[in-house]
């Protein structure tokens, strides 16, 4: 598996997405920002990165925090122009927060200014490369995934990963449609002819069918037991929500979790704990995946950020 010489994949740990780098002679476009708390990082990495180019284009996938959160830091950085899916235009201008899941989720973001947009189903070049941005819904509903038929790379956000897919919030916070499109987006991203999937988390993969076989049948799980579908989108999201904070006292958890309106939420609608119950559940989740430890009274996450 080799990606083509103006390609250049940053692949980010969490908290950020990854980014994607496309170089155009002395000039380069970038593919998602990462996450506002590791911004002055992605900054430094897209700088090396650059090697003396100029940053011309800075384009999102989706609305997530964890793949606009730099895009602030990064215009500020080099002046760069960015660029959105249509999509998520009204809630970007507007900064609206609970749409943006940052009020809803409890995480962070600066806000920016975009200077264009990305219809769906059009057309537009990278890296000497002409590209298709193809609606993802689902994980996001203004998502876009990006595909060369060319090269067959796909650029897919968090609408496909080598083990799965996104969180589908819609689902969770009461939409009837976001699952549904899940669906949807899986069978249009079948349809393509690919040999190289660059995700939004991960590395690069070549085992394109396999993994859309993986993702199927996390989507059949979840579509037969709502409830796991909450279990896991909870355990995701308080670890990325863990790894910003970097430590949460073990008593406060209960408060915090009811305090989080994601969280709370997707309890009340789907999983039925009281408080107490609700944080105890969760504590021995991630005690058993060891994604958190305990150390004197604080809980504390086992990657770091």
């Amino acid at each position: 598996m080799k990606l083509p010489d103006s390609i250049q994949v940053i692949e980010r740990g969490w908290l950020s997405s990854n980014n994607v780098l496309f170089f155009e002679g002395e000039s380069a476009t970038l593919v998602d920002a990462g996450y506002v708390g590791h911004a002055p990082q992605t900054v430094e990495l897209v700088k090396s990165a650059l090697a003396g180019r100029r940053l011309k284009r800075l384009i999102n996938t989706h609305s997530h925090s964890d793949h606009i959160g730099g895009n602030a830091a990064l215009q500020a950085a080099f002046g760069c122009s960015i660029v959105i899916p249509a999509g998520i235009e009204r809630m970007v201008t507007d900064w609206d927060t609970h749409a943006l899941l940052l009020d809803a989720a409890k995480q962070r973001g600066d806000r920016f200014a975009h200077d264009a947009v990305i219809e769906a189903n059009s057309e537009f070049d990278m890296g000497g490369l002409t590209w298709q941005a193809l609606p993802a819904r689902g994980h996001d509903m203004g998502a876009l995934i990006y595909y060369c038929p060319e090269k067959r790379i796909l650029i897919s956000g968090d609408a496909l990963w080598q083990d799965g897919f996104g969180i589908i919030f819609g689902e969770l916070m009461g939409r009837k449609d976001a699952l549904p499109a899940t669906r949807s987006t899986l069978e249009m991203i079948g349809r393509l002819a690919v040999d190289i999937v660059i995700p939004g988390h991960g590395p690069a993969f070549a085992d394109f069918d396999a993994a859309l076989a993986r993702a199927f049948q996390r989507l059949a799980s979840f579509e037969a037991d709502g409830t796991r579908m909450g279990r896991n989108a909870v355990r995701a999201c308080f670890t990325f929500n863990l790894l910003d904070l970097q430590r949460l006292r073990e008593d406060e958890l209960p408060a915090y979790l009811k305090s989080v309106p994601f969280f709370d939420h997707v309890n009340q609608r789907m999983l039925g704990f009281s408080d107490e119950d609700f944080a105890s559940w969760l504590l021995g989740e991630l005690l058993r995946s060891r994604s958190i430890e305990l150390r004197d009274g604080w809980i504390l996450p086992t990657m770091a950020p």
